[in-house]
C-alpha cells in the first residue's frame, strides 16, 4: 500500500527529518484558511496521486502570488493526470499539497526498500536526483550505489560513508545526512515499510539537506 506524497513527509517529519513546509488542501475553498500557516508568497502546487511524473504532466506548479496560486488551485483540482505510470486513463487529482517554494543547489536521489534475495534493506543513492531511477540503473549504473543493511542490526558509519559518497557533503551536511539515514532506518522498521524514496534530497542555498519530495509504501 503506498500513501501520498504529504502523509509521508507527515512521516519523515515527526522523525525529525527535514522537509519544507505545507499544507493538503482537500477542497478549494480550504485555500483562504489553510494559505495563513506559510510563511512565503512562492509556493508550489502539486498534484497528489500515486503516480510518478506528475511534473510532465502539469501537476506541479510554482506560483509567485495569491491570485496565481488560486488560479493554479482551481485548474489543479478535479483535472485528469496521464502520466507514464497511471495508464492512458490517467488519475483525477482529488487532493492538492500546497508548499514553500525551496532553493535548489544541489539534487540528489536517496531509496530504501527491501531486498527479497537478501532479505536486508537495500539503500540506493545517487548524485543524480529527480529523474528516473530505474532509467539511471539502465543508461548509467555506475552513478548508483547499493548497500544492504540487515534488517534487525544498526547501521554501521562505514555503511553510511558508501551511502553518503556520491553527496559530497561538508561537515555539517554529513551530520544531517546521518540523522537522516538513521531516520529513514527507523521508519522503515517500526512502520513496516517495504519503500522510502526520497527524490530529489536536495542541498538548498542556504547549504541545509532538505527531502523535497517523498514517497512511502507499506508492506502488504
Amino acid at each position: 500500500m503506498n500513501i501520498h506524497e504529504h502523509q509521508a513527509k507527515e512521516i519523515l517529519k515527526k522523525y525529525g527529518v527535514q522537509v519544507p513546509n505545507g499544507v493538503v488542501i482537500l477542497y478549494p475553498d480550504e485555500l483562504n484558511t489553510k494559505i495563513k500557516k506559510l510563511n512565503s508568497t512562492n509556493i508550489v502546487v502539486k498534484a497528489q496521486i500515486h503516480a510518478g511524473g506528475r511534473g510532465k504532466a502539469g501537476g506541479i506548479k510554482l506560483t509567485k502570488n495569491f491570485d496565481d496560486l488560486r488560479k493554479e488551485v482551481k485548474s489543479m483540482y478535479g483535472k485528469i493526470l496521464i502520466t507514464h505510470q497511471t495508464g492512458p486513463e490517467g488519475k483525477k487529482v482529488k487532493r492538492l499539497y500546497i508548499e514553500e517554494a525551496t532553493e535548489i543547489n544541489k539534487e540528489f536521489y536517496l531509496s530504501c526498500l527491501i531486498d527479497r534475495r537478501s532479505s536486508k534493506i537495500a539503500f540506493i543513492t545517487s548524485s543524480e536526483g529527480g529523474i528516473d531511477i530505474e532509467k539511471l540503473a539502465t543508461e548509467n549504473p555506475e552513478k548508483i550505489i547499493t548497500t544492504k543493511v540487515n534488517l534487525n542490526e544498526t547501521i554501521s558509519q562505514k555503511d553510511i560513508e558508501n551511502m553518503i559518497k556520491p553527496f559530497s557533503l561538508n561537515e555539517i551536511q554529513k551530520k544531517d545526512a546521518n540523522n537522516l539515514i538513521q531516520a529513514l532506518f527507523k521508519i522503515f522498521k517500526e512502520k513496516d515499510m517495504s519503500l522510502i524514496e526520497i527524490n530529489p534530497l536536495i542541498i538548498t542555498k542556504q547549504g541545509k539537506l532538505v527531502c523535497l519530495d517523498a514517497k512511502m509504501n507499506f508492506d502488504d
